[in-house]
């Protein structure tokens, strides 16, 4: 059985909002530096475009990671995400703040982490989720397991994951796009 198969929309109907990890969730995990100490990060266009989607329909998203970079601050900028916490060093506490700032509840928050350091933060979210290469640790923690890996199209999926269980698929997809869940690979809806 396939991750679009998995999906627990009953336990994700009630997310208003996503909180992403970065590297390797955002980005297959690869961190490039030059000579001068710049960072470089590169970032799956379709993992963007299914924020963009998210954000239509309704649902917050959001950025904790543990590591500071100006090329994160450019992609939330460029993605509109608000919520943005670089440099945690405390993921379970950054969530706790990062969800009063938005005024949104613990429950109502989905978090998508990779790693042993997200778990802190996942342990206080309604909803859980992983990309496919993600440690063995939190693979069998969380609710949900993407079919792709990191910075490859987990976010993407996680987010129509999402827009299906909030019931908001004909005006973000269907309507603007003409496609239907089951052409997108969601093959037990028809919304």
């Amino acid at each position: 059985m396939n991750a679009y198969q998995r999906f627990p929309f009953s336990k994700a109907a009630h997310i208003r909002m996503l909180v992403l990890d970065v590297d390797g969730v955002l980005t297959a995990g690869q961190i490039f530096l030059h000579d001068s100490g710049e960072q470089m990060k590169a970032f799956h266009v379709r993992d963007g475009h299914g924020i963009k989607l998210l954000q239509r329909a309704g649902i917050e998203v959001a950025i904790i990671t543990g590591r500071t970079s100006g090329v994160v601050e450019v992609r939330a900028r460029e993605l509109g995400i608000r919520h943005v916490i670089q440099g945690s060093l405390n993921k379970g506490e950054s969530i706790q703040v990062l969800c009063h700032d938005a005024g949104m509840t613990l429950s109502g928050c989905a978090f998508m982490g990779d790693d042993v350091v997200d778990l802190p933060a996942m342990a206080h979210c309604g909803y859980t989720m992983a990309p496919a290469n993600a440690h063995r640790g939190v693979l069998q923690t969380v609710d949900w397991v993407s079919d792709y890996a990191g910075g490859e199209g987990a976010v993407r999926q996680a987010c129509e994951g999402l827009i299906l269980a909030a019931g908001t698929w004909q005006q973000v997809m269907r309507k603007p796009y003409g496609v239907s869940p089951e052409q997108c690979g969601w093959p037990q809806y028809d919304a």
